[in-house]
């Protein structure tokens, strides 16, 4: 690809970080997809823009289809491309977007992993006294009692605890969308306790509620690891992550409440599509509970994924 037609790219990440302020994490993945776009096109001389049709894009999406990548990234990929495209059509460097009519191949929804409520009370009640200790248990506790995602968590700050002992939290989520969520007994006590022993790890003029050993914001790799670290210690034999805990809580949420349009404003999620997938969850544990309970039932667990998924 020649240089000119590569410094469209710059200029739209550029656009979306400046004006549009996406996070970190959305310009990586459309970064990642532009880089994709290129290697195709470099691999077919295909040196400008305006030589892409639809057949270079579809080619593209069955090429990453066939090495693997799941239907979800796909449709990612091609978000990617149409709203890149958009963008030339904008700066007159096309005169249609290849990628508009183009659908990513259909592959089976995969239900996340959720922790049962047992576990998930195993997991939180760890046990120590020293710093690290009483600031990974207010982490957990806040976890699972408002759903929250790592990126939430780990940028609040000293405020947002204070007024968290009194059982609300405001995050802001996906978009910079903020919500205010509610927090239970055990996490506004755990938060309690964090924040009088916080000064033991914080720097002087930090403002983040939690922070790692050096006294600064607590990186998410290392939430990351400390979950890893308790889970294995509390005997708990799954792969346990930030949000791991947050599928626990919209689970056992929807589970107890039956309320879906609740649950969505919980997880802030923007379309209640993506809150439905934990309906699949709640129906495959009333299968379950069914198969076991009923004298004269015995659903087999193939025929109880099969009801789950209609």
């Amino acid at each position: 690809m020649k240089n000119a037609a590569m410094k469209w790219i710059d200029s739209f990440l550029a656009k979306l970080r400046n004006e549009r302020n996406y996070s970190s994490h959305t310009l990586k993945s459309y970064s990642r997809d532009l880089q994709s776009l290129i290697a195709y096109c470099d691999k077919h001389d295909i040196s400008q823009w305006t030589d892409i049709d639809d057949q270079v894009i579809r080619s593209l999406i069955s090429q990453c289809h066939r090495q693997g990548l799941g239907g979800a990234s796909l449709q990612r990929m091609l978000s990617t491309f149409r709203s890149f495209f958009k963008y030339l059509l904008v700066e007159n460097q096309l005169l249609n977007n290849p990628a508009k009519n183009i659908q990513a191949p259909k592959t089976g929804r995969k239900l996340p992993s959720t922790l049962d409520v047992d576990s998930v009370a195993r997991l939180i009640e760890i046990k120590g006294d020293e710093a690290e200790t009483v600031r990974d248990r207010a982490i957990l506790e806040l976890f699972y009692s408002s759903g929250l995602r790592l990126s939430e968590l780990s940028s609040l700050d000293l405020n947002d605890g204070k007024k968290s002992v009194s059982g609300v939290i405001r995050v802001t989520g996906k978009g910079d969308k903020e919500r205010e969520l509610p927090v239970g007994k055990k996490a506004s006590e755990a938060i309690k306790v964090w924040l009088s022993r916080r000064a033991e790890l914080a720097n002087e003029n930090e403002q983040a509620l939690f922070v790692g050993k050096q006294g600064k914001r607590i990186h998410n790799s290392v939430i990351q690891k400390r979950l890893k670290y308790w889970a294995q210690k509390q005997g708990i034999d799954m792969n346990v992550f930030p949000h791991l805990l947050r599928h626990s809580f919209a689970s056992h949420m929807l589970e107890s409440s039956g309320d879906l349009r609740a649950v969505q404003e919980l997880l802030g999620h923007a379309d209640i599509s993506t809150t439905q997938i934990y309906t699949h969850l709640d129906f495959q544990h009333l299968a379950r509970v069914y198969d076991a309970a009923h004298p004269r039932a015995k659903l087999s667990a193939k025929a109880g994924e099969k009801l789950g998924k209609k």
